[in-house]
Formats: structure tokens, C-alpha cells, sequence
């Protein structure tokens, strides 16, 4: 039997002035309440109550034990509530990852805004130009574009996003601009190295159709950033997240190249061990985003 429900039985007991009184409030018979009492005090061997049919009285032993089983009862409150508040209330190292750009513009922002509604919450930031594996490296939130094959984990959605064809005004004024995929197969095309993908080959498309072209050019690097600034000042065609480069459409600096054909699928995702699910901070850093984001969950929205 649970020691602790034998302590919590005998501290209402004690709470009354006779076994029937107590019966009453345990929803027992009096008989039965008195074969419970008569087993823990055969499981302790020693006598905790003397009593009559009318009344009771505590032994020296029942008042030592009464005592103490109270002070474990208030124990195992307070660590429920500790348990509990801490479910309820984020606290302590939230460690995340992201990639440079997105990490620095976006999601560093938004974390600054975090901490300051939350301010029992440390954070961790790795940004990085390559996914890290959450779990090995400890991570509690991963940000990924589009979805990958990490087993095991959970995603949420936090935003839409297109991967763009876009060129300066500049570049498009020395070129004819490409009128179909192919055409980008003689244009110089600015390219970022990600992942282990193959990083000349942009897979685009067009509602149901599908088109992999391998492109070439004399600039590439392993930040988006970087291949941005080569495009506004004219260098060529780049393929770039919507999230990074919309300010620039808006402006006029970047002109869409085919507007009928995007990247591949690249929204954005949050993503996080099943295990916590339990984490307040975690939880609520999910509810954050998606809110932070709310306005981007259509095309166009950046």
C-alpha cells in the first residue's frame, strides 16, 4: 500500500473526534475505517490511537506520527505546486537554431521580444549555415524552411514563404530577360551553397510543373546575405526567400524574373522533440512565433 495514503487516512482521522465521524468524511463504513487503522498499525507494530466507541485519543507514538506524516503531506504539496508552476510558468535555458539570415533578422528580434515578456527565460541562440540535428546537439527549437527527414520530430508552421527569381533593374537593363526556365541556362546567375545540396541546380515551379535547371555564374557563397547585395548591385539572377528579399521588391531595387515560376516549397517551420510538449518555455515560445508570424501565412505576405 502507498505510505503516503496510509499517512493521509490517518491525519483525517485524526481531524476527527471519533472513527465514525471520520467514516463519514472518507465515505467508509466504520467498520471498515477501523480495519484500515488496525492494518497500519499491524504494518508499524505500534499502537497510534486509543479508542472507545465514542471517542478517540492520540498514543505518544500517533502524536510522533501525526506530526511527521503532516509535514511529508505539506512536502508533497509543495512539490506538486513547484511541479506544476514550473509547467506553467517558462523558466530556465531555451536553446534554438537558425540559419544566418532568417536567425539575424528575424528570429533574433523576435527573441529579444521574448525574454522581455518572459523574463525567468534565458536563451541560446546557434545560427548556423547548415540544420543542426536537435537532438544530438541538445537544441530545444530548430528553424527549417520547407520540411526535411528529421525523424522523430515535431513541426509547426509559423509562416508562409516562396523562394523568388528576382535581378536589378540594372542587370535586366544589359540582358534580355529570361521568358521560360531554360532561358536562365545563358544568364549569370547568382548561387548560394546550402546544405549538401547540389547548389547550381535550381528546381523550380509553376503550379503542376516541374523544371530542374542547372545554372552557372561567377559569383556563389554560403550566405544569403552576401548573394543579395551581389544582386542589387547587378551581378545577376538570384533565387532567394521571399522573407529576405521583399523589402527589395517593394523598393524597386530587385525586379521579379519569370513571376509565373518559384523555388520549391519553403515555408517555415518551427520544429522540436515530441518531449517538449511539456515544457512551458518551449510551448509558449511555439505560441509566440505562430502569433509573431500570424500575418505571413499567406503568399505575398512578407
Amino acid at each position: 500500500m502507498d505510505n503516503s495514503l496510509d499517512i493521509a487516512f490517518f491525519v483525517t482521522l485524526c481531524q476527527h473526534s471519533s472513527l465514525t465521524a471520520a467514516a463519514q468524511q472518507l465515505g467508509l463504513s466504520p467498520p471498515a475505517v477501523s480495519r484500515r487503522l488496525a492494518a497500519l498499525e499491524a504494518r508499524l507494530g505500534i499502537r497510534l490511537l486509543n479508542r472507545t466507541t465514542r471517542r478517540q485519543s492520540l498514543t505518544p507514538e500517533g502524536e510522533h506520527y501525526l506530526e511527521q506524516g503532516q509535514r511529508i503531506l505539506h512536502d508533497i504539496e509543495q512539490l506538486e505546486h513547484a511541479l506544476t508552476a514550473a509547467h506553467q510558468t517558462p523558466r530556465g535555458l531555451l536553446r534554438l537554431s537558425a540559419g544566418f539570415g532568417f536567425g539575424r533578422r528575424h528570429l533574433g528580434p523576435a527573441v529579444s521580444d521574448f525574454i522581455a515578456l518572459y523574463p525567468l527565460v534565458d536563451v541560446q541562440l546557434h545560427l548556423s549555415d547548415r540544420p543542426l540535428d536537435l537532438v544530438a546537439e541538445g537544441m530545444d527549437v530548430g528553424i527549417r524552411f520547407g520540411l526535411g527527414a528529421d525523424s522523430g520530430l515535431l513541426a509547426r508552421k509559423i509562416a508562409s514563404n516562396r523562394r523568388i527569381l528576382c535581378a536589378a533593374p540594372a542587370y535586366l537593363d544589359r540582358r534580355p530577360p529570361p521568358l521560360a526556365p531554360h532561358d536562365l541556362t545563358t544568364h549569370d546567375c547568382i548561387v548560394i551553397r546550402e546544405n549538401d545540396r547540389a547548389f547550381n541546380t535550381w528546381r523550380l515551379v509553376a503550379g503542376a510543373l516541374h523544371s530542374n535547371i542547372k545554372v552557372k555564374g561567377r559569383l556563389s557563397a554560403n550566405h544569403g546575405e552576401v548573394a543579395v547585395d551581389w544582386a542589387l548591385k547587378g551581378h545577376g539572377v538570384l533565387l532567394r526567400s521571399e522573407w529576405d528579399i521583399a523589402p527589395y521588391l517593394r523598393s524597386g531595387e530587385l525586379v521579379r524574373v519569370l513571376p509565373d515560376w518559384s523555388g520549391e516549397a519553403a515555408d517555415i517551420h518551427a520544429i522540436y522533440q515530441q518531449r517538449h510538449l511539456l515544457s512551458a518555455k518551449v510551448r509558449l515560445f511555439l505560441d509566440f512565433l505562430a502569433e509573431r508570424f500570424a500575418g505571413y501565412h499567406r503568399d505575398g505576405g512578407w
